[in-house]
């Protein structure tokens, strides 16, 4: 693992110092930026990007102090209320935070119904694009949105495998997807990886996932052995490094 370069699109900290908020009665295990780190200790991490979960609402703090210590190559990814001020982006974004989620599938977040104005008021002030956890045979009626969106990126292989032909179309008009979380979907992983590496190469982009709150199965190091196994070293390079590199702008 460590003979291929990582930066690590999606994981979360759980750090119970700070606020959680409990998500359909679930409050997850702690999970601490030491934990990551020895998780991680195999890989050619470069860096990677904090991904608020539903539990932590609109909690900046936590990921505030996470990207400090972290350091450089590292960025975040929050969720924000529609009243959010410029002052407050400008803030997050000096502090490394390059997104917003939108957490369609567990909650937590602000409601999807200002997601465009959300989406192109951010990208405009601080450049930022938008992520969406949601299962994407639910994304329909979103779908001339997100395509009209400045950036945009799906979790978890958006989930199902009846969004699939959906996720297909959104790739293919540039809508980014994270090769993610692939214990909790429900179908063939390597045939999903290829058919949206052949519809977009720029599109995908690797992440641990982890902890893995929730999931079905934990992430485990068999999860990126499938990409490089799957899509061959080369295209491999862009899904686990380039791609988000890229997309995050992280220099």
């Amino acid at each position: 693992m460590a003979a291929f370069r990582l930066f690590d699109a999606h994981f979360h900290v759980i750090d119970p110092r700070f606020p959680l908020v409990p998500n359909q009665g679930f409050i997850p295990e702690r999970y601490t930026l030491n934990d990551y780190r020895d998780q991680m200790a195999a890989y050619d991490l470069r860096g990677g990007a904090i991904i608020s979960a539903s539990f932590q609402a609109f909690d900046q703090d936590y990921l505030v102090d996470a990207l400090a210590r972290l350091g450089p190559g590292f960025v975040g990814v929050t969720q924000l209320p529609v009243t959010v001020s410029d002052e407050e982006l400008i803030e997050l974004n000096d502090a490394g935070v390059r997104g917003v989620r939108f957490n369609l599938k567990r909650g937590g977040s602000e409601d999807v119904k200002h997601l465009d104005t959300m989406a192109r008021r951010i990208h405009e002030t601080v450049g930022w694009h938008v992520e969406l956890y949601v299962d994407a045979r639910e994304i329909g009626d979103l779908v001339p949105t997100l395509i009209a969106l400045p950036a945009v990126s799906i979790d978890h292989l958006g989930l199902s495998a009846e969004g699939l032909p959906t996720l297909l179309q959104l790739a293919e008009k540039g809508i980014r997807v994270k090769a993610s979380g692939f214990g909790r979907v429900n179908f063939d992983v390597e045939e999903a990886l290829k058919s949206l590496h052949a519809a977009n190469p720029a599109c995908l982009m690797f992440g641990t996932d982890l902890p893995s709150a929730r999931a079905k199965r934990p992430y485990t190091y068999r999860d990126f052995n499938r990409v490089l196994d799957t899509l061959g070293e080369k295209a491999a390079e862009r899904v686990l490094y380039t791609n988000a590199l890229e997309f995050y702008r992280t220099h």
